[in-house]
């Protein structure tokens, strides 16, 4: 990968939206080789997809949590069905396993705190052999995640 292509990934990860002509003005190419290198960089993983950026407030998710939360064991079947269910949940917009404790990260976004407690009831303490859960509610977000 190289400066050009460095470049096409920033131009991008600002505004998914370019056209081809607008990106390679950008990047200081033409739009023949420009096509070629985002065609290249899609087939090979690099850029995985676009999206769409939804304001949360609009579609009733404004309010974010993280927790930490830890199994009782970490057998493959409590893992498996831990994962599965919240991976499945619209509410979680992230769930990461992590090393160390706590065992994972999940960040979820609801529309109030009502409705986090009916999650955090319904959803999550209904999966068996759950140890702890932490909530952390979000004072300000000084630098929004992609």
């Amino acid at each position: 990968m190289d400066a050009i292509d460095k470049a096409i990934i920033g131009e991008l990860e600002r505004d998914g939206r370019l056209t081809n002509v607008e990106l390679a003005q950008r990047v200081g190419l033409t739009t023949g080789p420009c096509l070629r290198r985002v065609q290249r960089l899609e087939a090979e993983g690099v850029i995985r997809g676009y999206r769409a950026v939804i304001d949360p407030a609009s579609v009733g998710r404004s309010f974010e949590v993280l927790i930490d939360l830890s199994l009782e064991t970490q057998d493959a079947e409590t893992v498996e069905r831990f994962e599965g269910t919240l991976a499945q949940a619209e509410e979680v917009l992230e769930l990461r396993r992590l090393f160390g404790s706590p065992d994972y990260f999940v960040r979820v976004a609801v529309a109030d705190l009502p409705a986090y407690e009916t999650f955090l009831s319904r959803r999550v303490m209904t999966i068996p052999r759950i140890k702890n859960v932490t909530s952390h509610f979000t004072m300000k977000t000084v630098k929004p995640g992609p």
